[in-house]
């Protein structure tokens, strides 16, 4: 397994089930990469879980970024860059987008799980709040903050704890996350491929134009 075997520790001291911490790993800002050999058709392929996506199947431009919870630096583009790319793009059909998960460790697998466990139809709101309030379970006391948040998405404390001790969600993700790695050459996040396009590093709205408009 990716994170060495359990997920999550009993908070029996607290009295409330489980929680996962790990002090996450810091991504250092990257520039655009070249063009690799990316097979798109390989690329398009869903992982075990299925792919968690927005915009229309057939927009002329599909963007796939590999993200983790914890990145101080996928944070600060979808607080800053994805709204704007959603409202521009994603949301006129010229853009379809497609968010797999990479978690950089134990805390962001979680966060992925929690969102996953949120339902197919509140996934991505989930990973806005998670994204928007990044400072506030980024901490060494990730649980109570991490409750808060799954419970204005309609998790109860118990569907919380059965969630974080899912193995199916855990080997889905650590899949994608495998395959990211070994097939695609991510290497760390967020990484972003457009129609196939290999780039790496948190992007402005300006510079992801840049990237876009050519194919449209």
């Amino acid at each position: 397994m990716l994170f060495g075997g359990a997920v999550i520790g009993t908070a029996a001291a607290v009295g409330i089930g489980y929680y996962v911490w790990n002090r996450p790993t810091r991504t250092p800002v990257a520039r655009p990469g070249p063009a690799g050999d990316v097979n798109v058709a390989e690329l398009m392929r869903p992982g075990p879980l299925g792919d968690m996506a927005q915009g229309d199947p057939k927009a002329p431009v599909t963007i796939v970024e590999y993200a983790s919870m914890t990145c101080g630096h996928c944070a600060a583009f979808h607080q800053n860059t994805y709204p704007e790319l959603k409202k521009r793009y994603i949301e006129t059909g010229k853009v379809r987008f497609i968010f797999r998960e990479f978690p950089l460790d134990q805390l962001a697998l979680a966060a992925f799980m929690l969102a996953r466990c949120s339902g197919e139809d509140k996934y991505f709101a989930m990973i806005d709040t998670l994204f928007q309030q990044h400072n506030d379970w980024v901490t060494e006391r990730p649980l109570q903050p991490l409750m808060a948040i799954a419970k204005q998405a309609g998790i109860s404390e118990q569907r919380f704890n059965e969630c974080l001790k899912d193995e199916k969600l855990i080997e889905g993700i650590e899949n994608v996350r495998t395959r990211a790695t070994e097939v695609f050459s991510v290497q760390s996040t967020p990484t972003f491929f457009i129609n196939g396009k290999l780039l790496r590093g948190a992007f402005s709205i300006q510079e992801m134009e840049k990237q876009i408009t050519p194919y449209l």
